[in-house]
C-alpha cells in the first residue's frame, strides 16, 4: 500500500467540502451507560455498576453519515425510524450534527433500533438491543428510492447493512441501476442475507467474518486472503475489493494483478466499535475527491485505526486524522 504525504491528504481532506453522498442502511440509537464497578452485587454474581453518565449517539448507518459529516462531506441518510421517543431522540441529535434527514422514513409500527451498551472502567460490560429485523415495508422501501433517484448531484452512494431489514435485494438492485446510469460511485459495507446481491458496485468491503460466512470458508493464510478476494471481485464484478482483516490490516484487490496489503494503524485499542462505519465513510470520502483505490483506502485504514483507540463509538475527525498520519511518517 502506498505511503502518502501529509500535504496530499491535506489537500484530498480539503477538497471533502462540498461532496454529497447518499448513506442507505439500518440506523439505530446508541445509548451508553458509563460507570465504575467497585463490588459484586449480592443478589447475584454480576458486577453491580454505579451509573455517572449516560449519553446518546448516532449508530449504524447514522455513524457512518455522522463520520461523512465529520469529514467535511454532506451527508443525505436514507433509513428508517419508529414514531417513539428514541426516533424524536435520534432525529434531534442528527440535525444537530448537521446530517440531512430528509430521506428518513417514519414507521409508525416498527421500533427505532436501539444498542445500549453498559461501559463500567472503560470496560464493555453488556449489552441491550431493541429491535425489529423483518423487512421494512414496500412504501418504505419506494420512499428511499424516490429519494435517491431525485437527488440531482451525487458523488456516492453507501449502502451500509446490517441485516435490520431496510436494504433488500429489490432495494440494492434499483439503486445500483441508478447509480450506474448517472455513473454515481457505490460502496458497499454488507452482513450475510444480501452478501451476494450486490453485484456491479464500485467497491465491496467485507470483514473476514463476513468473508468467511459468506464463502463458507476459513481466511486464515496470506493466499487464503488472496483466493478469497479474488474470488468476490469474479463474483460481484465490482471494481475492487477491500477486504478487512481486524488487526491483520486490510487487502484491496482492483485486478487479478493489483493486489495491496496494509497493516493496522491502531496503536492502542480501546474499542472496535464503529471502526466499519469509519473506514466505509473515510474510503468514499477521500475517493470521491478524485482520489486512487489506493490513497483512499491508506487513508480510511489510518482513521479506522484512530477511532479505534477511543472507548465508545466515535466520529474521525479531521484535526485528529491529520495528526495520525503526521506521526507515522515521522516514524518511516
Amino acid at each position: 500500500m502506498v505511503e502518502i504525504d501529509i500535504e496530499r491528504v491535506k489537500y484530498l481532506l480539503s477538497k471533502c467540502e462540498g461532496k454529497r453522498i447518499a448513506v442507505v442502511g439500518d440506523v439505530m440509537l446508541d445509548r451508553f451507560f458509563w460507570g465504575t464497578v467497585n463490588r459484586i452485587s449480592p443478589e447475584a454474581p454480576v458486577p453491580v455498576v454505579e451509573l455517572e453518565e449516560e449519553t446518546a449517539h448516532l449508530g449504524g448507518a447514522s455513524n457512518v453519515a455522522n463520520n461523512l459529516r465529520s469529514l467535511g462531506v454532506t451527508p443525505i441518510l436514507c433509513g428508517v425510524i419508529g414514531n417513539d421517543n428514541s426516533g424524536n431522540l435520534f432525529l434531534e441529535i442528527a440535525q444537530r450534527c448537521g446530517i440531512d434527514t430528509s430521506g428518513i422514513y417514519i414507521d409508525k409500527a416498527r421500533p427505532t433500533t436501539v444498542k445500549t451498551r453498559i461501559i463500567a472502567n472503560n470496560q464493555h460490560v453488556v449489552r441491550v438491543d431493541r429491535e425489529v429485523r423483518e423487512p421494512i415495508p414496500e412504501e418504505a422501501v419506494m420512499f428511499i428510492i424516490e429519494k435517491i433517484a431525485s437527488e440531482k448531484e451525487l458523488d456516492g452512494i453507501i449502502f451500509q447493512d446490517y441485516n435490520k431489514g431496510t436494504i433488500s435485494s429489490r432495494l440494492i438492485h434499483r439503486l445500483v441501476s441508478i447509480a450506474n446510469e448517472k455513473e454515481i460511485p457505490t460502496f458497499v459495507d454488507p452482513k450475510f442475507e444480501n452478501f451476494f446481491e450486490y453485484k456491479n458496485t464500485t467497491v465491496f468491503k467485507p470483514n473476514r467474518k463476513e468473508a468467511q460466512q459468506a464463502l463458507n470458508r476459513k481466511i486464515k493464510t496470506r493466499e487464503d486472503i488472496i483466493d478469497t478476494g479474488l474470488e468476490l471481485l469474479n463474483r460481484l464484478n465490482s471494481k475492487a475489493i477491500l477486504l478487512t482483516l481486524g488487526a491483520d490490516g486490510m487487502a484491496l484487490f482492483e485486478s487479478e494483478t493489483e493486489i495491496s496489503f496494509v497493516p493496522t494503524r491502531a496503536r492502542k485499542v480501546a474499542d472496535v466499535s464503529g471502526a466499519g462505519d469509519t473506514t466505509i465513510a473515510t474510503f468514499a470520502a477521500i475517493y470521491s475527491t478524485g482520489a486512487s483505490m489506493k490513497e483512499s483506502a491508506t487513508i480510511a485504514n489510518y482513521a479506522a485505526g484512530t477511532v479505534c483507540e477511543e472507548p465508545g463509538v466515535v466520529p474521525i475527525t479531521v484535526p485528529k486524522l491529520i495528526e495520525t498520519i503526521r506521526k507515522n511518517n515521522q516514524k518511516q
